[in-house]
């Protein structure tokens, strides 16, 4: 397979590496970089369906809040796995919120990419 074939089944994959790196940076305007203006993001939280939100705004106003919530967030890539604008991401997050209550939580992400950004990411945890 061609290096420029390849490099389009991998893009998903490079794409949701690179907003992980950002969110465990906290860095909201980095992440914010890696999603499309009509992106949708599927929050795992509140049980028991998570919230939606639309368009790199809310999405921006959602990540400003969590990590006002939880200031220590990080969120460790256990297996990731895509072909093509899809992949699969497994992961592990731990943090500490404000008042230094330790959590961890497992989870999965599905997330699609469409022109170089993540258009659809939705959150689903294990509990």
């Amino acid at each position: 397979m061609c290096p420029t074939r390849m490099a389009k089944l991998e893009s998903a994959i490079r794409i949701a590496l690179a907003f992980n790196e950002a969110f465990n940076r906290h860095d909201i305007a980095g992440m914010m970089q890696l999603v499309g203006e009509d992106c949708i993001f599927e929050a795992a939280a509140p049980a028991p369906d998570g919230a939606l939100y639309s368009g790199k705004e809310a999405i921006s106003r959602y990540w400003q809040d969590f990590f006002r919530r939880t200031p220590h967030a990080l969120i460790k890539v256990e297996e990731i796995f895509g072909f093509g604008n899809r992949c699969i991401m497994r992961w592990r997050y731990e943090g500490e919120d404000a008042a230094g209550l330790k959590g961890r939580v497992r989870g999965v992400d599905i997330i699609k990419e469409k022109d170089g950004a993540i258009s659809e990411r939705l959150s689903y945890l294990k509990g």
